[in-house]
């Protein structure tokens, strides 16, 4: 990414060994980035990771690979940011288990110029995965909202599709914002005839 692109990241930096914290802030802040959180224990990356909304987690391999796989689990669960895991040797298995667990990079030997790499190309994919999982969640509320109608009105899924579409047209809405009022008036629906 050309440097004029780059903006300043909020990284989270986590790691079982304060001294490549510390080496691995110093190289972050170097390459222009704030250091919003360095963990050491499992159990609070999950918190600062919610608590903090980095752009980034670094997780390096310390001295325990199931520790930093625990650690990935975590900020990956909660889902804020993409990680990316820093090793300081070529360990093909251990990455391929970070790979099950959710990683978008990673770098050995913590090189400035490789790690502001694999920050751009990880932010890239982390948007584009992010728009895929928003068109997946959008097609969803669609298809929902196409099987509330067919139920509803008796009517097949084309002609569902058709109505939900030309209401689209009509009212100058996206087509997922009507979906999301059909799916969103029916649970209400639902809900108060379940009140009677």
């Amino acid at each position: 990414m050309p440097e004029d692109l780059r903006r300043s990241l909020r990284i989270l930096i986590a790691n079982e060994r304060k001294d490549r914290l510390a080496r691995i802030a110093n190289i972050v802040i170097g390459l222009g980035h704030e250091v919003i959180s360095r963990e050491l224990e499992v159990t609070e990356v999950a918190a600062a990771t919610e608590r903090e909304q980095p752009d980034i987690a670094f997780v390096g391999l310390g001295v325990s690979g199931e520790h930093a796989l625990d650690m990935i689990s975590e900020i990956v669960h909660e889902a804020s940011c993409p990680v990316i895991a820093l090793l300081e040797a070529n360990d093909f298995i251990w990455v391929n288990e970070a790979a099950k667990r959710g990683i978008f990079a990673y770098v050995v030997d913590g090189d400035p110029e490789q790690m502001q790499s694999a920050i751009d190309i990880t932010l890239r994919r982390y948007a584009e995965y992010a728009n895929l999982e928003g068109a997946f969640a959008r097609r969803a509320v669609i298809e929902r909202a196409k099987g509330i109608m067919m139920s509803r009105q008796q009517i097949d899924e084309r002609r569902a599709f058709e109505l939900l579409r030309d209401q689209s047209r009509r009212t100058g809405r996206k087509l997922h914002a009507i979906a999301e009022a059909v799916v969103d008036s029916h649970l209400l629906l639902v809900q108060r005839e379940g009140d009677r």
